[in-house]
């Protein structure tokens, strides 16, 4: 057997363990979260811009599926997909206790493997959100699986960790060059841990994305996510600095879309619409 793929194989049984054990106490951990509501807001004011109701979605890295309530209460149908078993156990739950049982159906289903959905659409759009993606070595495998998935004129938006973001590269300025630098040498992919399980992640700019599927798609937008306001894990900024938290939404919102801002976020925010 190819070693790679015993290595891909193997990181995602990692990953979806780690996140099978954080399952239960996610929501907890995030909601409360004043960078990760702003967050999950500047991603739904994106994605506004392309759903409409009665659309069928498929969410990859769906989680414990607060995007897909969000969505079917937009009287869309979703298919939540995730790796981790604890996180689909979890979204069924909710998706139970809010009654939206018709709209949201689940599977346990890696991203790389997505030609085994139950249902294979066709799509009217595809998305994935907070990095997901980022926890594979075959990005290009998942963004080639697309093309099939999707109906003409559908539309994939994803949200994705770049190889650069200009908050972490600052951390070098209080001695932290391996953090500072991580992203700059990636190739080989980064060590990530979630609970007490360790796993790699990769990092992947726009350009990759555009090149993997220009052939069929065709670009629509990119935004840059926490590009000037800071991060989600540099806790209780906004409760510290109100004022200058507020300040630095408005000047991210007005520079979200235009260079260099939307290439050295965080995260980056990428929608592209099918031929």
């Amino acid at each position: 057997m190819n070693i790679k793929t015993v290595d891909i194989n193997l990181n995602e049984s990692l990953a979806a363990a780690a996140f099978t054990q954080q399952a239960n106490k996610f929501d907890e951990l995030y909601s409360c979260n004043t960078i990760m509501n702003y967050k999950r807001k500047r991603v739904r004011d994106h994605l506004s811009k392309f759903i409409v109701p009665e659309q069928n979605i498929l969410e990859l890295n769906s989680g414990t599926g607060e995007d897909a309530i969000w969505l079917a209460q937009r009287n869309c149908n979703v298919l939540a997909t995730d790796i981790s078993v604890g996180m689909i156990e979890v979204l069924r739950q909710k998706v139970k206790d809010v009654r939206l049982e018709k709209l949201i159906n689940s599977e346990i289903c890696s991203f790389t493997a997505l030609k085994k959905l139950k249902n294979p659409g066709p799509y009217d759009l595809i998305f994935s959100n907070f990095a997901g993606l980022n926890c594979t070595g075959e990005l290009d495998k998942v963004l080639t699986s697309f093309t099939t998935l999707l109906k003409p004129k559908g539309i994939v938006t994803l949200v994705i960790l770049p190889k650069f973001c200009l908050w972490e590269f600052l951390l070098i300025f209080k001695g932290k060059l391996k953090t500072a630098t991580r992203r700059l040498y990636s190739k080989k992919g980064v060590s990530a841990r979630v609970e007490q399980t360790h796993f790699t992640c990769w990092y992947y700019n726009p350009s990759y994305v555009i090149k993997h599927l220009k052939k069929d798609f065709d670009l629509l937008g990119i935004e840059g996510l926490c590009t000037i306001v800071p991060p989600s894990y540099i806790e209780n900024f906004p409760e510290k600095f109100p004022k200058l938290f507020s300040s630095l939404c408005k000047i991210e919102n007005a520079l979200k879309n235009k260079w260099p801002w939307k290439y050295i976020g965080d995260y980056y925010i990428i929608s592209l619409q099918k031929k």
